[in-house]
């Protein structure tokens, strides 16, 4: 063959010699971020459910994690995870769209526009329409939900100074807005609270356009907020519990995680501060033959998380200290990983499931 352009690229770039015969346990150069960062660079996690287990490997392995809202001290590990402290950087609990991490973002540069947010009201408890699961038993005024709503908004925006590295994994295209205001909402009206009007809910399928634009505004104001921060891409690799597009579930899957995916990969593309990590690449691509997959074809194994977490941190760069290379350490690092991915996830989108017919 004479000189192309492939004849100086290196074997990663060859499906034979990167994917066939290494195997799914002997990838190498997946990921390698574009960054060199500080030894202590401390890093804030939002996202659809799997990111959860970034947040979690984050902490296992001695880096800083941003907890802009802790919880209150005489509060139990499993009483604070029930209330949705220490699940993300602030308690906002799962962010499934990119329009949602859109009106957080904005709300964190000014949490009075709270006021705005719609509050349900069922059998005398409140919930906000962004986090309608944070309090299992909802709260007990309209005044209580908000003021916790705008603890929230303050609290996210203090994660996103204090971080060096903002981790957003996206999960979903498809979701429900007002359909004069246009606000999001977390979960379609009526799946935990509130009631479901169709003149008034009207559900969306977010296409790229959207979701780039949602995105792009995101970005916007994450720099106002702190004009130093990283951006870290992912797209989880769970699949849709549910979907209202009329389509087949796994085809609106499919759609939803290619959408994303180029998105994600678009805009890392696009600037220096902006860069993709390929958990959904990890577990979802043919190779894997889908066993990274629990029985019920939606969770993910525990040693499906852990492949994930050791790429991550293997093509994570630090200024002073380097991870080890040998198998030992990574044999103990994955672990840590197996014994965090087996706690439950909090994932309200699970809640969708309870409208399958048998």
């Amino acid at each position: 063959m004479s000189d192309t352009p492939y004849s100086s690229q290196p074997p990663k770039a060859f499906w034979r010699t990167a994917v066939a015969e290494t195997g799914i346990w002997g990838y190498d150069g997946l990921f390698r971020s574009k960054w060199k960062l500080p030894a202590n660079a401390a890093f804030a996690t939002y996202g659809s459910c799997f990111a959860q287990h970034i947040s979690r490997a984050v902490q296992a392995n001695g880096k800083p994690w941003v907890n802009a809202e802790p919880a209150p001290a005489s509060a139990t590990k499993e009483v604070a995870a029930r209330f949705g402290y220490g699940v993300y950087s602030s308690r906002t609990a799962n962010i499934y769209t990119a329009r949602m991490l859109e009106l957080w973002v904005a709300l964190a540069q000014k949490p009075e526009r709270c006021a705005a947010i719609e509050i349900w009201e069922n059998e005398g408890r409140f919930r906000d329409s962004l986090r309608p699961a944070i309090e299992p038993e909802g709260f007990g005024s309209h005044a209580d939900c908000l003021e916790k709503l705008q603890n929230t908004a303050h609290a996210f925006g203090r994660s996103v100074r204090e971080a060096q590295v903002f981790v957003f994994t996206m999960g979903l295209t498809e979701g429900f807005e007002h359909a004069e205001t246009r606000q999001p909402y977390a979960l379609c009206p009526g799946t935990l609270a509130g009631s479901y009007d169709a003149a008034q809910h009207s559900f969306v399928n977010y296409r790229y356009p959207q979701i780039m634009k949602s995105m792009k505004s995101a970005v916007r104001g994450l720099r106002a907020l702190n004009p130093e921060i990283k951006i870290l891409l992912t797209v989880s690799p769970v699949p849709l519990t549910a979907t209202a597009t009329g389509h087949h579930v796994l085809l609106a899957t499919q759609y939803s995680k290619s959408v994303l995916r180029a998105v994600a990969g678009d805009l890392a593309e696009m600037a220096k501060d902006i860069d993709y990590f390929p958990s959904y690449e990890i577990i979802a691509a043919p190779p894997t033959r889908a066993q990274f997959f629990a029985p019920n074809m939606r969770s993910v194994a525990p040693e499906g998380v852990a492949l994930v977490m050791e790429h991550f941190f293997r093509g994570m760069r630090f200024s002073k200290s380097k991870l080890p290379k040998d198998e030992a350490e990574a044999r103990r690092r994955a672990g840590v990983a197996v014994e965090a991915a087996a706690e439950e996830l909090a994932c309200e989108e699970i809640l969708l499931d309870q409208g399958a017919k048998a």
